[in-house]
Order: structure tokens, then C-alpha cells, then sequence
């Protein structure tokens, strides 16, 4: 076999990320053969070398790789383990190959999550230069204008950074429930975003949805549910 980078074998091998997996080499987690390794771009070979992480050998899989949807329900978390025992996506998705969640979703979130074994996979989902859109469906306080709508298009100071345009248009407005539902579209990943971009125009996100990443929905999975991706669905993302 081929030398390849130890991050890469790390995030093929479902560690996590490939950018988590650089910081575990930074940070002097990872042993080649007994010698820490900390320098990124260090090739390894899978067959000949023993990589340690955490304690125990990592095996080098040959196992395919698998892609799922997730409809994750309110109160899951986005984690592999969680400190306070609370449920995560991983008791819900319960598979003989070690996955990861592909991004996050905020306990609060509902919808579309994927979870993956492939390394190349996360990077390409999570990269901001992949620009890979996801849909939301937000519920918020209060009658939001077509004014509100091309703010959110442009653009909103949140924190230390501006969002990039946006695709948003008005679902439904409820008088009566003094109630609007709209859909958002965006390409950042940044934590809680959607509900911050909401904040910025004066409108307080009470319920959250994630309906699509790219192209693929979560219209016809029932909520915490999951499936396998198809073939043609993965290709859409390589």
C-alpha cells in the first residue's frame, strides 16, 4: 500500500474530522510506532506502521465506507459522546462501523444531519470553500417584513464577522399568533448562526429545522429516523 498522511488515515480510519484529526497530531496525541508525532504531512504506511490514538491501535479498515441521513428530533445531541449522559446521535444511529456527525445541529435543531466513516467526506461538507448550502425552516416571534427579508439577504453583523448573502423568503405569517415561518439558505456552518441572524433583524427563533443539505431533504424520513445515502446522492457531493 501507498504511504498516505496520518490525517488522512485518521479521518478514513473515522476519528473525526480531517481538520480535528490535524489538531490531535498537533496537539501530541497520535504515535507512530511508539514515537509521538506532531508534525503535519508526516506519511505513514497503513499495512507496515502501528498508529496509536487514545491509548489503542488504530486498525487499518478496508471496510467500505458508509453515508446516512439522520432527521435528528429536538433534544439530541451532535456528538459522538456527551459529558452529561444526555442522548446522542450515535444511540440513535446504531451501526457496526465507527461514524462521525458531519457538522452539527444544536440540541434545539431538528432535521437533516449525515454521519460518515469518510474523512474526504466531512472535509467536503464542512469546508467553507465547498460552499455546500443548507435549508432551514425557521419559526420566529413577530411579523417579519420583506424590508427584514433583504437584510437577512445581504447580510448581518453578528459578533466579530458579517454573514454571506443569503437565499431567505417568507413561508407563512400567522396575525393571530403573531407568528412568521420562514426559509432560510445558507452555505457557513457557523455555531447557532441561523438563530443569531434572526436575533440581528429583532426576531427570536422559537423552533428550528433543518429541511436540506444540498439538495438532498429529509422531507420523507419521519423524524429520528435514519437511511442510508444513495449512490447518486453521494456522487452529488464528490
Amino acid at each position: 500500500m501507498e504511504p498516505i498522511r496520518l490525517q488522512k488515515f485518521l479521518a478514513n480510519s473515522g476519528i473525526a474530522s480531517r481538520r480535528k484529526c490535524e489538531e490531535l497530531i498537533v496537539q501530541g496525541k497520535i504515535s507512530v510506532n511508539g514515537k509521538i508525532i506532531t508534525e503535519l504531512g508526516t506519511k505513514i504506511n497503513p499495512e507496515m506502521d502501528k498508529i496509536v490514538y487514545d491509548g489503542k491501535q488504530i486498525e487499518n479498515k478496508t471496510e467500505q465506507f458508509v453515508y446516512i441521513l439522520l432527521n435528528k428530533p429536538i433534544g439530541v445531541v451532535t456528538t459522538v459522546k456527551d459529558q452529561f449522559q444526555r442522548q446522542t446521535v450515535l444511540d440513535i444511529v446504531k451501526i457496526p462501523q465507527r461514524v462521525v456527525p458531519v457538522g452539527r445541529l444544536d440540541m434545539y435543531t431538528s432535521g437533516a444531519l449525515m454521519l460518515t466513516n469518510d474523512g474526504q467526506f466531512v472535509y467536503k461538507l464542512t469546508h467553507p470553500k465547498h460552499e455546500i448550502t443548507k435549508t432551514y425552516n425557521a419559526t420566529v416571534v413577530g411579523k417579519v417584513t420583506e424590508e427584514d427579508v433583504e437584510v437577512l439577504k445581504k447580510g448581518v453583523k453578528i459578533e466579530d464577522y458579517t454573514t454571506k448573502p443569503a437565499r431567505v423568503r417568507i413561508l407563512k405569517i400567522d396575525q393571530e399568533k403573531n407568528l412568521s415561518r420562514l426559509e432560510i439558505i445558507i452555505h457557513e456552518g457557523r455555531n447557532r448562526q441561523v438563530r443569531k441572524m434572526c436575533e440581528a433583524i429583532g426576531k427570536k427563533v422559537i423552533a428550528l429545522h433543518r429541511s436540506k443539505i444540498g439538495e438532498i431533504s429529509v422531507k420523507d424520513l419521519k423524524i429520528g429516523t435514519w437511511r442510508y445515502l444513495k449512490k447518486s446522492e453521494i456522487e452529488k457531493f464528490q
